[in-house]
């Protein structure tokens, strides 16, 4: 039986290219900055994303963490949305490794940062000793529990504004940039304008087997090496990692359109089931959010019997299911899934009626 796998774009596969790729890579040792291809990865991302230096990491969760003790002093404050996956999903982490506290800062139904409660956010008076300070303003792009709404350049705007008023850096999880830029057909360094770092993940939509990508100024990248260092994600012969990120940027950005288009045919099939409520408003890139409403099954009961039959969906939290659209994830595939889940909602909506 084959699997419909729909809990995340992380479950893609690298292609034949890339592990081609991966095969061939010319190695050195990247703690040493030695490797060939590491820097020709690095050289090729910053470029890309309107940047001067970028720094290969272990994973989006590792560059988020490097990224921001890089940024922000022991004892001042990360303002994050509340939904948003550095505060829900990443463990704390600068503020167990860094000593950096993370402010949860309401957003809108978009997971863009709200302006009024970025105002609320800072200390009526900075010069009061028992507050600490804010030193970086996030915004994620595009926003997971938001459902994958991708923000522009005039979204981001009051945000960039607020980070310039307030002699705050702006840092970018960028984990699906590229599905953000490829959605609103701009480029990608649009979207980089004016933050201080963006990081973004190679293992997402765009295949690569494993690695994230850190970019800013050359100073910035410096000391996300160090820490980079500190956290234990020095990987030596790392060419074979970025090989296949290399081919990533190459040959799979512009086809993330076409897991765009499955997941608004995922969304227009949920949405026909009787049962089933879809938000297709914010389908804009390879995410789906839905609901299970009435009675009959709840939504813990359709995640598991939907793996039975080869369907994988995730929970998002508060009974709303997630439904990811990737590279491994066919036309034929988003059809059955569709059919599996009016299956199993018909069988029990009848028995409960």
């Amino acid at each position: 039986m084959r699997i419909v796998e729909l809990r995340s774009d992380t479950f893609t596969l690298p292609t034949e290219a890339m592990l081609r790729a991966m095969a061939r890579a010319p190695l050195g040792d990247d703690v040493y900055g030695e490797d060939p291809t590491v820097r020709a990865l690095e050289e090729k991302a910053a470029g890309v994303l309107g940047m001067t230096a970028a720094c290969l990491m272990p994973s989006g969760t590792m560059a988020n963490l490097a990224t921001l003790m890089a940024h922000a002093p022991r004892g001042s404050r990360v303002l994050t949305g509340q939904d948003s996956d550095i505060q829900v999903y990443e463990a704390h982490g600068v503020s167990v490794c860094g000593g950096v506290a993370l402010e949860p800062v309401a957003t809108d139904d978009r997971g863009l940062l709200c302006g009024a409660a970025l105002e609320r956010a800072l200390p009526e008076d900075p010069d009061d000793p028992q507050f600490s300070l804010p030193a970086v303003v996030c915004v994620e792009n595009t926003a997971n529990r938001a459902g994958g709404v991708p923000l522009g350049p005039a979204d981001l705007a009051p945000v960039r504004a607020f980070a310039r008023r307030h002699d705050l850096v702006l840092h970018v999880d960028g984990a699906r940039i590229f599905n953000a830029a490829v959605a609103l057909r701009v480029g990608v360094a649009e979207l980089a304008a004016g933050a201080g770092s963006v990081q973004f993940c190679l293992s997402k939509g765009l295949s690569a087997p494993v690695g994230s990508v850190v970019t800013g100024s050359a100073e910035l990248i410096g000391r996300v090496r160090r820490v980079r260092k500190m956290l234990g994600g020095g990987m030596r012969q790392a060419g074979v990692i970025a090989a296949a990120g290399i081919v990533a940027l190459d040959t799979m950005v512009d086809r993330l359109e076409e897991d765009h288009e499955h997941a608004r045919l995922l969304a227009d099939g949920l949405a026909g089931i009787p049962g089933i409520e879809v938000d297709r408003v914010v389908v804009r890139t390879n995410m789906v959010r839905f609901r299970v409403a009435g009675p009959g099954i709840t939504h813990q009961g359709l995640i598991a019997l939907a793996a039975r039959d080869g369907v994988r969906l995730a929970e998002l939290g508060r009974g709303t299911l997630r439904a990811v659209t990737h590279r491994g994830v066919e036309a034929g595939d988003v059809a059955r899934a569709v059919s599996v889940v009016a299956a199993i909602v018909r069988a029990h909506r009848r028995a409960a009626s």
